[in-house]
């Protein structure tokens, strides 16, 4: 699956990472801490999103997946070089040590013994067995079961082995089955869950028991998620005792918890107040490469928005430079292709499309789309009046919105913003959520990229909601055709290749469009020692991690 988000701070993708100070430090104080203020071994950080359940099977915020690869059980994890290595697993499958078959349809996993819950309860093959069978349990609230419907058949051999038969091969199981590379399920306790008919509403969800160097101690809802360390975790003990998130929508609100002192880190801070962050002298802004791109999605599923023509008029009438320049204050990345410039699946040969409003009057005339007496273009009793869906946290999406309106109007099309709280917008399709529910014309927010370059949960055919993540509805038979094969390469050259049609499909179908790649920008105190964040899964080394 694939995280989304609505709040990201984009940058120019460099070479490497950037690290802003923000004055000079002064003298280490008693104990080696720069800030007296510091409260020792506990990290209180903040973002924008809120959710609903914390269980990661049921959501795929980008908030919810950080704070997982702390405290739930994975088999596989990512270093800071966006590497996989294992965690329960002993060893990450691949053809080269006999884990996959040489035709890809075996898979073997070799779980580590003497693994406890944090309940204390033991941690064997059958916990990964029933979980599988809940993921692909019909009366599981699961966004996309991509990948997992591959499993033919799954054998138990003994309590650390788990051998999944596959009815085709699937090569991003590296990254889709129980890694913390994207917003996957994560393992589940059988004795605590096996009792249930489905997983969707149970207490369980509240407050998960999972194999992390952390467990969750409360949950006040839309206030605050409090992680405490997990005496029971294979690895030992991590330095950092506690992990507050706080849950605050408003960005100049946890500016003024960081002026006053009563947070230690800020996530995805907004670019429009960079400045601001660079001038706080406790701090140390960081900002990295990441694997995210913010787009505007069309849902092609709207009479509205059918006619291609229509969607690529909208590309050329937006002014993708001057958002950046003005709304993300110079911070981002031009791109028209999902692929982070850094991943090794990036395509060089798919340019930017101009910002051409007379281009995008000439394709709508040709189309037949005649403007009405208020200006508005319509064609067979549809009018292009539409409904654009906002998280309701993210001011620069309102703010980016406002710019979009006046370029839309110049070529016949006019819109209506609807904001909705983050715990809405994406809420599953069996809760209601605005994007699986496609109740919207056009929405913004952003996608997480993987690893390895699997487009399908968000863009296969067979991925269109309630199946999965396709909330643009759209399906392009050879773009389809090649995210398959990509299941059966297991060489990222070759994958190369699969991404390169899909992008070039998208490109050419306009069911989305991408206004920027991003970096990530953190904030943080700089008695923060050991934090060394990867593209992927930022929070999942954190053993070192002190303050």
């Amino acid at each position: 699956m694939k995280r989304l988000a609505a709040l990201a701070l984009t940058l120019a993708v460099a070479a490497g990472c950037s690290r802003s100070g923000t004055g000079p430090a002064g003298p280490a104080g008693k104990n080696g801490r720069v800030n007296a203020w510091t409260v020792p071994h506990v990290l209180r950080y903040a973002t924008g999103e809120d959710f609903s359940t914390l269980n990661p099977l049921l959501n795929q915020q980008t908030t919810l997946s950080l704070m997982s690869s702390l405290t739930m059980a994975w088999l596989i994890k990512w270093n800071e070089h966006n590497r996989p290595y294992p965690e329960l697993a002993t060893e990450v499958p691949t053809k080269a040590d006999g884990g996959v078959s040489k035709d890809g349809l075996t898979i073997t996993y070799h779980l580590r013994k003497g693994v406890k819950w944090s309940d204390g309860a033991p941690f064997t093959a059958d916990d990964v067995v029933w979980t599988i069978h809940a993921i692909m349990n019909p009366a599981n609230d699961i966004t996309s079961r991509t990948g997992w419907d591959l499993i033919r058949k799954i054998d138990e051999p003994d309590k650390y082995t788990v051998v999944l038969h596959m009815s085709k091969p699937y090569s991003p199981f590296v990254e889709t089955f129980f890694s913390t590379a994207g917003a996957n399920p994560c393992i589940l306790p059988k004795h605590l869950l096996a009792k249930y008919p489905n997983i969707n509403h149970v207490p369980y969800n509240s407050l998960p028991i999972g194999i992390g160097p952390f467990k969750y101690k409360t949950w006040d809802r839309g206030s605050r998620v409090v992680m405490v360390r997990n005496p029971l975790y294979w690895r030992g003990l991590p330095k950092l005792k506690e992990i507050d998130f706080e849950i605050i929508p408003d960005s100049n609100t946890v500016i003024t918890q960081l002026e006053a002192k009563e947070l230690d880190m800020f996530y995805n801070a907004p670019p429009a107040q960079i400045g601001q962050l660079r001038s706080l002298l406790p701090f140390t802004t960081y900002v990295m490469p990441d694997y995210y791109y913010r787009h505007l999605d069309f849902n092609l599923a709207s009479p509205k928005l059918k006619d291609r023509a229509v969607r690529e008029a909208l590309r050329y009438a937006t002014d993708r430079p001057a958002i950046i320049a003005k709304i993300y204050k110079g911070i981002g990345s031009l791109q028209e292709q999902p692929a982070p410039k850094s991943a090794p699946y990036y395509d060089p040969g798919i340019q930017p499309v101009p910002f051409d409003i007379a281009k995008a009057n000439q394709i709508l005339d040709r189309a037949g789309w005649k403007r009405g007496p208020d200006g508005v273009r319509e064609k067979n009793g549809v009018r292009l009046s539409l409904n654009v869906a906002l998280d309701s946290a993210d001011p620069q999406a309102a703010s980016m919105m406002e710019l979009i309106r006046a370029w839309w109007k110049q070529i016949g099309v006019r819109f209506d913003i609807r904001q909705y709280p983050s715990s809405l917008l994406f809420a599953d399709y069996a809760d209601h959520g605005i994007i699986y529910r496609g109740k919207f014309d056009v929405s913004y927010f952003q996608w997480s990229d993987d690893p390895l370059g699997d487009f399908s949960p968000t863009y296969a055919c067979d991925g269109i909601p309630p199946n999965g993540q396709n909330d643009v509805r759209w399906c392009n038979r050879r773009a389809d055709a090649a995210m398959r094969a990509l299941f059966t390469h297991f060489t990222q050259r070759q994958r190369n290749a699969d991404d390169r049609i899909v992008m070039r499909e998208l490109y050419k179908d306009v069911p989305t469009i991408v206004v920027m790649g991003t970096n990530t920008v953190w904030v943080w105190n700089k008695d923060l020692k050991n934090f060394h964040p990867n593209a992927i899964s930022p929070f999942d080394n954190m053993m070192s991690v002190d303050i």
